[in-house]
């Protein structure tokens, strides 16, 4: 087949599908809806299969490129990444922030999604360690995630029973047996949980085994909720009263709390402990309880931070509540004014300069190189490389499930030329091994494209922008993606 009619068979098959996608305009411009067809639209199979002719198109187009020896030699042995690495950015790339904020050492999550409590807590370290001159200072993640396990356990069921009148193929059904134990979570999981539970330090209730690697405690308890739903579906069909069912709902967790002493420890009710700090003087030892702990050493108000998105799909101006996006069963499901970019950047640029950890969720894993935690967009050219443009609007991503928040890190520090953000100095919790010895360089452009919620507190948030919490949310489903990309 010649180049010429490879042209024209893939010129036909384009104004076939643009004749058919493209919406009718009236001569002043409106859009008018289609009229019927005026013959039948073949929606069969055979319609719409890969015909020989396109093959043949196909293959002589590959034929014909000068591009598909060097690049199938190149991609066959190699990631597409490394091959796409653009060094030009990597050399520029420079590593100082003109102000930075002081922590402690890089916390690791491991291969676990507790994010967002590393996160969380890791915007409350340097109060703690500047306060107690402390060297370095971890909370118990551990001791925390234990009961955002349990308590997304009883999330799942309470969810379970309050959908007995629907049938098992409902959606939200559905959503709930997709992922009954997950753990990802929200800043308002971070909230309920310390204000129910309480903080304990790290080395009160250490990591193991099975809560910086979850994915066999997930497989299970995930299969016993599962069974644990159909058996409460079953009584109900028997005609047994939600009061039985809640009885028969407490054994069930009861299950799920011994599992998870096995695998994470039993919490302490009450621990001793003391610190030492940098110039090596000892505290005395006393005894708290978890909440006491907590308001001693800590006693921040975590309800004055406000938290905010910045997500196109939505619109802006508006307070959103996602349906069932919290861990707790009797709280708030998790609330967020959108605002455009700018604004959100603004009060996020205003906390940093007063030396205040900002807690965020982004989209990490696009356009990242990981070897030197670069974040910044065109640093992969893999749409030249293959020759296709990958090229999506924020909106679009979102709509089209190409991105959303899949990860919670904290904003410490930003580098600025004038008033104007170049990059951002990001703390993550993957250990000191990645990226810039765990922290991550993220430039303005990449802010603008990938980062999806910012968490403010209230002094940094004009008065019109916050009396915006105050209104009547916008109520979104679980699935919508700003929560789902999180579970």
């Amino acid at each position: 087949m010649t180049c010429r009619r490879i042209a024209c068979v893939l010129a036909a098959a384009a104004l076939a599908a643009a004749s058919w996608c493209a919406p009718l305009r009236a001569a002043d411009g409106r859009t008018l809806s289609c009229p019927p067809s005026r013959r039948p639209v073949d929606f069969s199979d055979s319609a719409g299969r890969i015909s020989e002719e396109m093959l043949a198109a196909f293959r002589a187009m590959v034929a014909a490129d000068p591009r598909t020896a060097p690049v199938t030699n190149a991609v066959t042995r190699n990631s597409v990444k490394d091959l796409t690495v653009d060094l030009r950015m990597v050399t520029a790339h420079d590593g100082a922030f003109s102000h930075p904020i002081k922590t402690g050492s890089v916390t690791d999550q491991r291969a676990s999604g507790r994010c967002w409590l590393f996160a969380g807590f890791n915007i409350l370290r340097p109060r703690i360690l500047k306060q107690y001159n402390l060297a370095d200072f971890e909370f118990s993640q551990n001791y925390s995630f234990f009961w955002d396990k349990l308590e997304k356990a009883n999330l799942f069921l309470e969810g379970i029973l309050r959908t007995l009148d629907r049938r098992l193929d409902d959606r939200h059904i559905a959503w709930l047996l997709k992922t009954p134990f997950p753990d990802g979570g929200q800043w308002n999981m971070v909230v309920d949980l310390v204000a129910r539970y309480g903080l304990v330090p790290r080395d009160v209730m250490p990591d193991t085994k099975h809560s910086s690697g979850t994915a066999e405690l997930n497989g299970i308890v995930s299969l016993l909720l599962r069974k644990n739903a159909a058996r409460l579906r079953a009584l109900n069909a028997e005609g047994k009263s939600l009061e039985e069912l809640r009885g028969a709902k407490v054994a069930m967790l009861a299950d799920i709390y011994r599992i998870l002493c096995y695998h994470f420890g039993e919490p302490p009710a009450a621990f001793s402990w003391r610190y030492k700090s940098k110039d090596d003087k000892l505290s005395e030892m006393k005894t708290y309880t978890p909440k006491s702990f907590y308001r001693e050493f800590v006693g921040v108000d975590l309800g004055e931070y406000l938290l905010f998105y910045s997500c196109p799909a939505h619109a802006f101006g508006r307070l959103y509540r996602i349906e069932f996006d919290r861990d707790v069963s009797d709280a708030k499901d998790m609330t967020f004014v959108n605002v455009p970019m700018e604004t959100l950047k603004g009060m996020v640029l205003k906390q940093i300069l007063a030396e205040e950890p900002v807690w965020f969720g982004s989209d990490v894993g696009q356009e990242h190189f990981r070897d030197s935690g670069i974040l910044r967009p065109g640093i992969h050219a893999i749409g030249a490389l293959l020759g296709i443009d990958l090229g999506m609007t924020k909106a679009e991503r979102v709509l089209y499930r190409a991105s959303n928040p899949t990860h919670a890190m904290v904003l410490m520090g930003v580098d600025l030329a004038g008033d104007k953000p170049v990059k951002w100095r990001v703390e993550n919790s993957w250990g000191a091994q990645r990226g810039d010895k765990g922290y991550l360089m993220m430039y303005d452009d990449w802010f603008d494209e990938y980062l999806y919620a910012a968490l403010v507190h209230a002094k940094h948030v004009p008065e019109d922008i916050k009396a915006l919490f105050d209104g009547e949310p916008v109520v979104l489903p679980p699935w919508d993606p700003m929560y789902d990309g999180l579970r």
